[in-house]
C-alpha cells in the first residue's frame, strides 16, 4: 500500500505498526500529497491497485474535500492528507508509541 503511493509520488510515509496499541486496526499509513488532484490520485491509484489484488476498500471517507482522505481496509487504514491537514492533525504523534518506518525520496528508514 505505501509502495502505491509511492508511484504516485506521496511524500513523507509513514507506517505506523499499532497492533500493540489499539485493536481498531493493525497498520496506519500516513502520508500527503501537494494538492487535492495528488491526494485523490493516491487514493483512486491505490484503490485500483489493490482491487486487483482481490481486496476491496471497506469503507472510505473525505474524498469530496480532499484534504483529508481515509482508505480503510480492516488490518490497515491508509491516511492521505495535504500538509497543512496533516500537520493540524498529526497523527504520528497522537500515535507516538507506535513502532514507525518511514520511506522518504523512495528510501525506508525505522
Amino acid at each position: 500500500m505505501a509502495l502505491c503511493a509511492l508511484e504516485k509520488k506521496a511524500l513523507d510515509i509513514h507506517i505506523l505498526d499499532l497492533r500493540e496499541l489499539t485493536p481498531i486496526t493493525d497498520f496506519f499509513v500516513i502520508c500527503h500529497g501537494e494538492s487535492t488532484t495528488q491526494v485523490r490520485a493516491i487514493c483512486d491509484h491505490i484503490q485500483e491497485k489493490l482491487e486487483d489484488e482481490g481486496l476491496k476498500v471497506w469503507h472510505r471517507e473525505g474524498y469530496d474535500n480532499a484534504s483529508w482522505i481515509l482508505l480503510d481496509y480492516v488490518d490497515v487504514v491508509i491516511h492521505v492528507f495535504l500538509p497543512e491537514t496533516r500537520e493540524f492533525y498529526s497523527l504520528e504523534r497522537l500515535w507516538g508509541d507506535a513502532p514507525v518506518k518511514i520511506i522518504q525520496n523512495g528510501k525506508l528508514f525505522k
